[in-house]
């Protein structure tokens, strides 16, 4: 299923691409990782509430597999497809993020309003909606390619969709979705050519916004205040980040094996979920600290690197697609792994393709599905390129430069040789 050319069936004997396979076993890597520790780490969740030991991990097989699913279809599906109707789905992700403010249709969970009831489960949107916003930078910036490069107002128009969608997400609220989102955004436009100084600029009054919506809630300012001095109070504001430190901590070199972590017993919260890297510091130790970082290193730096070569040979949507969801993949990885060593505030983000959950996993799969297609075409790009290479060169061969004696080719001199 790696090389297929399904929707390529005309062009058999044209140019063929293939999936990254480095990009592929690295998210692969995860995912299985996954598996092992949403199981370790749910069995204790599970049993204080009665559900069978293996309730979450049946859930988790469930969501990943419908992800695999969807992965399917984005990694058969041409990027063209997903650049034509860029606008559309924005205006879908918008409808989305506001859903969840309708009544009985939008689920508050601990306070915060970031779910869809869907009768037979519950959706996060921000999770489709990080693919699309991705998408619709891309598209932007091949269609507004020298507006991005030479001109500060070029940049207004995703900076302005991006500042929408995070008054959506701080309405929710959803402090650490938003800042993703405006690091991803920057991030794409730089790579897409802007000058730093344009996004200083434009950025420099959204500062005193951010520091705003940081300190104008009360939960917010504890988190920062006890990210800063955890142990003040180990068991009030700053109870997870010492858990999560004292399990990170019991793992030392190795760990203390899998399944036998003491801190997932009811102590850490949210051991499946937002501290699951916690456990597996504690139950693999520093080996699997360096497992789990090597394989997110691996999946972000083959995306970013086959993103610059698609915009190197011209197939600038599927670069900026692979730059964009490269960059979301990393960010929110490096997030949840800076909270959970005590390096970042808490946040509310999974670990992408290990926490267990439901919509997050699914569209975390369908993320990798797409970058995995561009992944695709940019290698078939680069085949393209290679045969008409092939082709050019003995064209060149042949064709003598006017005013000099044609070289003769090997068959040539043989014959020549023959007949003298």
């Amino acid at each position: 299923m790696f090389g297929f050319n399904a929707n390529q069936a005309e062009r058999r004997h044209g140019p063929r691409g293939k999936f990254d396979l480095w990009l592929l076993v690295a998210l692969v890597g995860l995912a299985g990782l996954g598996v092992v520790m949403v199981t370790s780490s749910s069995i204790a969740v599970a049993d204080s509430q009665h559900v069978g030991p293996f309730y979450f991990l049946k859930r988790h097989l469930l969501y990943l597999s419908l992800g695999v699913m969807l992965a399917g279809m984005a990694m058969r599906t041409e990027l063209k497809e997903l650049q034509r109707y860029a606008f559309p789905l924005l205006l879908l992700a918008f409808g989305l993020l506001l859903a969840v403010f309708v009544p009985h249709l939008g689920m508050r969970i601990n306070g915060a309003r970031r779910w869809l009831n869907l009768l037979i489960t519950s959706f996060q949107p921000v999770e489709a909606v990080k693919v699309i916003l991705v998408a619709y930078i891309a598209s932007y910036l091949v269609r507004h390619r020298e507006s991005i490069e030479t001109r500060f107002w070029g940049l207004l128009r995703p900076i302005i969709v991006a500042g929408a969608l995070v008054l959506l997400l701080l309405a929710q609220p959803d402090f650490g979705s938003a800042t993703l989102v405006i690091a991803v955004t920057i991030a794409m436009v730089w790579l897409g050519g802007a000058r730093p100084i344009f996004l200083f600029l434009m950025g420099l009054p959204l500062m005193p916004l951010l520091v705003i919506a940081a300190t104008s809630e009360n939960y917010r300012m504890k988190r920062l205040t006890t990210f800063m001095h955890p142990w003040d109070h180990p068991f009030d504001d700053g109870f997870q980040l010492t858990q999560s430190l004292m399990a990170i901590g019991r793992g030392e070199w190795s760990g203390v094996g899998l399944g036998s972590s003491v801190l997932k017993l009811s102590y850490l919260p949210e051991a499946h979920t937002d501290f699951i890297f916690a456990v597996i510091a504690e139950e693999l130790g520093l080996a699997g600290i360096l497992l789990v970082m090597s394989l997110f290193a691996l999946a972000v730096g083959r995306g970013l690197y086959l993103g610059l070569k698609g915009v190197e040979i011209g197939q600038r949507f599927a670069g900026y697609v692979a730059f964009g969801l490269s960059l979301m993949l990393g960010l929110q990885s490096m997030v949840s792994i800076g909270v959970n060593l005590g390096a970042l505030p808490t946040k509310g983000l999974t670990l992408p393709l290990i926490s267990y959950g439901g919509s997050s996993i699914v569209l975390t799969c369908a993320l990798a599905g797409v970058l995995l297609r561009a992944t695709f075409e940019i290698s078939r790009a680069l085949d393209a390129r290679q045969a008409a290479t092939r082709v050019a060169a003995p064209a060149a061969a042949e064709s003598p430069v006017p005013g000099t004696a044609p070289v003769a080719t090997a068959p040539a001199r043989e014959r020549e040789a023959a007949i003298a």
